[in-house]
Formats: structure tokens, sequence, C-alpha cells
């Protein structure tokens, strides 16, 4: 009998010397164009909190940049694997030589959303002539996604009074009052609306501004493909998780931001946006439609927000969409 669970236990020993050692998790810096705990970037921070890049064996650390093109132009010169932005960003700088694609969008719809006050007399795009609508700032792309609207109702800039009026006061003018309109993202909807306005949508499909993107430069696409599939994943299951169920991924949310504990109402609301008007209908989830880029390169081009148009495949790829594990 001895002898018998001597040679187990040797038998059991040699199996585990046998095991491959599990591998140290990889470390990753990801880089977001604003702090981590903004409500935009909850498919990230559920993914974190759900431990869905740890099952890809991978250790993120989230850092705010100052905006996407920031974010890309530190990933093009090497500092960052990776990164998030919006689809439309590859546009901005790599007319100017950052050598980076959108690897996924998050998304079908726009992350620009138009809200105006109910019962303003506000029901389309061509009723923001004369009006005053607040946005963050002239750089910003929800500013250009506004643009791009009201130019496919034959409208121009200077046919509204647009406003720069910063991260807080985009929706704080437009609740007091004081602006009839706002572009922006559902986050900002939200907020106006937390405030005391009463907010209606109006259709914007005419011009096709993409959701938020995920960059990897050229160098990284070509050397750590396995990577950045392995990142992609991960990341689309925390939105995956959103769209299946928003109480639930404000749970999970809330756990990994506790700030927000006692705000869950909002912030499934938040989500509720997200899911119906920016993540609804694309599949595969992740994938960047060419002929849309193309059609939103060519009014940054027209427009003169950018100096030339590049080669399109050379905005995006779509390799690391739909891979299992």
């Amino acid at each position: 009998m001895h002898k018998i669970l001597a040679s187990a236990a040797c038998a059991v020993a040699m199996a585990f010397a046998a095991a491959p050692a599990m591998a140290a998790p990889e470390e990753v810096t990801y880089l977001l164009p604003a702090p981590p705990n903004t409500p935009a970037f909850a498919p990230w921070m559920i993914a974190q909190q759900k431990g869905y890049y740890a099952e890809e064996n991978l250790k993120v650390t989230f850092v705010a940049a100052k905006g996407g093109v920031d974010v890309a132009k530190q990933i093009g010169a090497g500092n960052a694997v990776i990164g998030g932005a919006i689809g439309d960003t590859p546009i901005i700088v790599r007319a100017n030589g950052v050598p980076v694609k959108a690897i996924a969008v998050l998304g079908a719809g726009s992350l620009t959303m138009v809200g105006v006050h109910q019962g303003g007399g506000i029901k389309s795009l061509a009723d923001l002539k004369g009006k005053t609508i607040t946005v963050m700032s002239y750089t910003d792309t929800t500013y250009y996604a506004l643009l791009g609207n009201m130019k496919h109702v034959d409208l121009g800039k200077s046919d509204a009074a647009i406003q720069a009026a910063g991260p807080s006061g985009v929706w704080q003018v437009f609740a007091a009052g004081k602006a009839q309109a706002l572009a922006g993202v559902p986050d900002w909807i939200v907020s106006a609306t937390d405030a005391g306005a009463k907010v209606d949508i109006i259709e914007t499909n005419g011009f096709k501004s993409m959701a938020q993107a995920i960059l990897a430069s050229d160098d990284t696409i070509k050397n750590k493909p396995e990577l950045l599939k392995r990142l992609v994943r991960a990341t689309l299951r925390g939105m995956e998780d959103i769209m299946k169920d928003p109480k639930a991924a404000t749970a999970a949310y809330v756990e990994a931001i506790p700030s927000y504990k006692g705000k869950e109402a909002s912030i499934e609301q938040i989500f509720n946006m997200y899911r119906k008007y920016v993540y609804a209908n694309q599949k595969p989830l992740g994938q960047i439609d060419a002929a849309r880029m193309d059609t939103v390169q060519k009014f940054y081009v027209s427009e003169g927000i950018v100096s030339k148009a590049a080669a399109v495949n050379d905005l995006f790829t779509n390799q690391f969409i739909g891979t299992a594990r």
C-alpha cells in the first residue's frame, strides 16, 4: 500500500514538474484620450473589472493622454502599443505622417449626438439655422462631426452660433437654457438631463462620423499582432456586456469606479444611450467600414481639416476582429 501511495505521489510530482509554468502576465500601458473614470470608457473598465484582460494573460494599466490626437501621436512615436480615440482620428494624424491605424471601432453608430430642448421647435438638423449650439472645443472631433451633419442639410458653420464651452460647459450652458442645442457624447446628454433639462435627440444619419476606436501603430500591427488580438478581444467583451445587460454592466462598472456609487440610474441611462445610438447594428463587433472611412475622410479634406487624403487601407485594418481565443 505504501509503495502504491509513494508511486502515485511520485507520478503527481512528475506531472507538475512536466507542466509548463504559467507565463507572467504581459504588462501593457493603454492610453485613453481622457481620464479612465469617464463613463465613455466603460467597456475598458468593465473588461478590467471582470477579468477579461487577465484571461488573455494581460496586465493593463490605463493612462490618460490629452485627447485622441495626442493618443495617436504617442502611439506613433512608440511610447505605447495601444490607445483609444475615435475612428476618425487616423484620418487627422495620418495626413501629418503619424503611422497609426484604427484596429476596431466600438459600434456602428457615431459617438457624436445632437441634443435639443423638448418643445424648443427644433425637429431636425435644418432647424439649427440661427441657433446657438455648444461643443466642447473647435478642435474636438465632435465639433467636426457637427459640421459634417450641418453640411448634409446645406448649413455652414456660419449659419449657427457654435460656442466652444469646454467639457463641462458644453452641457451646463445648454442645461441653463443659454443654448438651443449641444453636440457631444451621450455622457453630456445625460449630464444635461440630470441638471434638469428635458432633452430630445435629433436624427444625425446624414454624416457618419465614427464611434470610439482602438488604435495601434503600423509597427505594432506588424510585429505584435497576437498582443493586439488579445487586447481587442477583451475590450469588445466589455462592450458586449453593456449591450446585453446594461443594468448588470452598471453594477460591474460601479464596482470598478466606486465614485459612481449612488449614481447608478444615470450610469445605466448613459449605457442605454450607447447601446441604442452608438454600439448597435455592428456585425461582427468591432468591424470598421471602409466606405464610411472614405466618406468621412473626403469631408475632412473638403473642409481643410486635413491637407490631403491617405489611402483608405492605410487608415484601418480589420485583421483583429472576430478572432476566437
